[in-house]
């Protein structure tokens, strides 16, 4: 019979970033935690499996169709973001400073590991540019050698459909993730965008 503890550990070990000390001290969090807490936990993970899903017009994930964000007629749909992954919209969000829309491309341009064009989610992109409704497009993918791959190949489908195209500024470090970049720092990188020549 295997050991609840142990197999605990082995599950939490698999998540990205958590190694077998982190993943032990999170399972014995969870021993001690109320029972309630245990209880809620799994429905938790099973609700984020079952239920999120991408939104039909900015491919975000949702558990609504089309996400709270594409329904907000607050928002400047003259303008809008391109990132590469859900968290970095998220990231985005939580500065509350910008006021457009959002287009996720669900990866990057990576060669190296067998992703290109046709794996991420650039012809949904293209075609909501023709409708014509949006004048600037802001890529805000990381500044990291696939994330400027990306905004570069992005660049080149986006400027002879005129629309204005611009590339978030410095200010996010050089090969970091938007995902771990503070409010300030992601605020300033919006704020000081550049036009890609």
């Amino acid at each position: 019979m295997s050991d609840p503890l142990q197999v605990l550990v082995q599950q939490l070990a698999k998540l990205p970033g958590i190694g077998e000390k982190t993943a032990m001290r999170l399972a014995f969090y969870i021993l001690r935690a109320p029972e309630i807490y245990a209880d809620e936990l799994p429905g938790a993970i099973l609700d984020v499996k079952r239920k999120l899903r991408p939104c039909s017009s900015c491919f975000h994930l949702t558990a609504d169709d089309p996400c709270a964000i594409c329904r907000d007629g607050r928002r400047d749909a003259a303008l809008l973001c391109v990132v590469a992954l859900p968290q970095d919209l998220m990231a985005i969000e939580r500065t509350g400073s910008f006021r457009g829309r959002y287009h996720v491309l669900h990866g990057v341009l990576s060669p190296l590991d067998g992703i290109g064009p046709d794996d991420l989610r650039i012809q949904p992109l293209l075609a909501r540019l023709g409708q014509g409704q949006i004048e600037e497009v802001i890529l805000a993918t990381s500044p990291n050698v696939e994330g400027d791959a990306t905004a570069l190949y992005l660049s080149r489908l986006i400027k002879p459909l005129g629309v204005r195209v611009t590339r978030i500024a410095s200010g996010v470090p050089i090969g970091g993730d938007l995902e771990y970049a503070d409010g300030v720092t992601l605020n300033r990188a919006l704020e000081s965008r550049r036009v890609i020549d």
